[in-house]
């Protein structure tokens, strides 16, 4: 691991955002919710999809709209991986600090990071939905740069790039590498 005053690089993900995952604007202009949802919501939603105009209240206060800001952009070789767009990162006391990507109902790994003063434990969890065990990769080499000056502030902005090994059943060497842009949540 490594620190640097003024970490350079793009960083614009971080002003993108998207719904919760499920929620979407359907062809009425609503924003309506898919997958995952309250079952309360389907006795407000005729047959053609719309939300009825007395029941709007009532949906939003069940389905959650909120914009949700991306706080990571990688790229990863690793089991049942589709793309991942928000880390939390969370001090959990004056010397660590633990980040883990968020999964989703395409992807199943995450990648966990321990960050200590001077070092970073990655690995990649996977919650296998094939063979319902949950596997833990740990990094063979690697690296993470982070911006001092804006963790010194509470923002983790950061570049890293780990390998996690060769995996016959892969047939090729897992990675994750990316860039984060988070805030710094106390436990």
């Amino acid at each position: 691991m490594k620190w640097v005053d003024n970490l350079t690089g793009d960083f614009s993900f971080k002003d993108s955002w998207s719904y919760p995952e499920g929620v979407y604007r359907n062809k009425f202009g609503q924003l309506s919710c898919d997958g995952l949802c309250p079952p309360e919501i389907y006795n407000m939603i005729d047959e053609n999809g719309k939300i009825y105009e007395d029941s709007l209240a009532s949906f939003y206060q069940l389905v959650d709209t909120t914009h949700l800001f991306h706080s990571i952009k990688s790229d990863a070789c690793t089991y049942e991986w589709a793309g991942t767009d928000y880390v939390i990162v969370e001090r959990i006391n004056k010397d660590t600090t633990v980040c883990f990507t968020l999964n989703n109902s395409a992807t199943h790994s995450s990648l966990n990071l321990i960050i200590t003063e001077n070092t970073v434990k990655p690995t990649i969890v996977l919650i296998g939905i094939v063979s319902q065990n949950d596997v833990t990769y740990h990094c063979k080499s690697g690296q993470m740069v982070i911006d001092k000056k804006l963790w010194d502030k509470g923002i983790l902005k950061a570049i890293f790039d780990f390998n996690f090994g060769y995996d016959e059943n892969l047939n090729e060497q897992m990675y994750w590498k990316g860039n984060i842009y988070a805030e710094v949540e106390n436990r």
